[in-house]
């Protein structure tokens, strides 16, 4: 399964590169294979994505940077990720949550991502049109469980105990529109367990939906505050055109990135080794640069600091 998902997006990303070849092919049918690619690969990285993540958790490799969080923040962001496909499958979603301080201790962008997968979960394994809810209680011991339910396949009794193992699934339907690595529940599992919390699966059978609950601590703390500062100006794209270096030993990576920055309107040069880019840099100082990691000859890491002592050395010479 794991070789199969993973090999899946590259034939339709294979014959959508070819299309624009062919002789004859219209604005449109260039534009539709785009789109195949663009979504193919979203798709695939969405899967090496999910891959590094288990890798990293499973290694103890995951710092969690907690701090005081209102809940309803994580509960917006975790739908405005799961949302379209939500829509694209025609469910109805509702929120029983009045969003007023229920404050936790955790990292916003993991508790999102864990509320996300569950979304996600619901929405894939619930036929079209079907109905997702996701529910907030406190609790009398200070904690918050949040729940989401759904109308869709149900989990069979004896597939209940590994809902959250590594690479588990339920059964699929022969269209395999549910697709996925079985990761995302494990993933779930183990970012909540993190946060000392707890998540569980119920479902009174196949064919009568499920829900997935997960508990965590409250907190008294006051939350942090992620919003900008009033009068702060919102990002928003360059209205100006930079010089911009990349360095990548992959000739494909490097020229189809300075084709795409060179589209919109920056000065673009590659660079395909360490040397090179040091060399092209003392030419031309960039305003931006782009660097690989495992370059062949000077990695990543050591490239930066020798650009940052060029770029000191040149600011005290300028200065005499």
């Amino acid at each position: 399964m794991l070789a199969h998902e993973l090999r899946n997006p590259l034939a339709p990303i294979s014959n959508a590169a070819q299309l624009p070849a062919m002789a004859g092919l219209d604005a449109a049918r260039v534009r539709q294979s785009s789109e195949v690619i663009t979504r193919q690969v979203r798709h695939m990285t969405a899967l090496v994505d999910d891959l590094l993540d288990v890798s990293r958790v499973t290694r103890g490799l995951v710092a969690l940077e907690r701090v005081p969080l209102d809940l309803g923040t994580v509960v917006r962001g975790a739908i405005e990720q799961a949302r379209p496909l939500i829509d694209a499958r025609g469910h109805q979603l509702s929120v029983a949550f009045d969003g007023s301080g229920l404050i936790v201790d955790g990292d916003r962008t993991r508790l999102v991502q864990v509320l996300s997968n569950l979304l996600n979960n619901a929405a894939k394994y619930t036929p079209p049109g079907g109905r997702i809810a996701l529910v907030v209680t406190a609790n009398g011991d200070a904690s918050v469980t949040v729940a989401v339910r759904d109308s869709g396949i149900g989990i069979a009794p004896d597939m209940l105990p590994h809902v959250f193992d590594l690479f588990t699934q339920a059964e699929r339907t022969p269209d395999r529109s549910q697709g996925g690595l079985g990761l995302g529940l494990a993933l779930v599992r183990s970012l909540v367990q993190l946060h000392g919390g707890a998540v569980e699966a119920s479902s009174p059978g196949l064919g009568q939906g499920s829900t997935f609950s997960l508990t965590l601590a409250g907190t008294s703390a006051s939350p942090a505050s992620g919003a900008l500062p009033a009068g702060a100006p919102a990002a928003r794209a360059a209205a100006v055109a930079r010089r911009v270096l990349i360095v990548d030993d992959n000739v494909d990576a490097a020229a189809s990135l300075a084709a795409v920055l060179g589209e919109l309107g920056h000065a673009v040069a590659c660079a395909g080794s360490s040397r090179e880019a040091l060399l092209l840099a003392d030419g031309d100082w960039p305003e931006i640069f782009i660097l690989d990691i495992g370059l062949p000859d000077i990695d990543g890491y050591e490239l930066v600091r020798r650009l940052r002592t060029a770029q000191a050395s040149a600011r005290r010479a300028s200065s005499r």
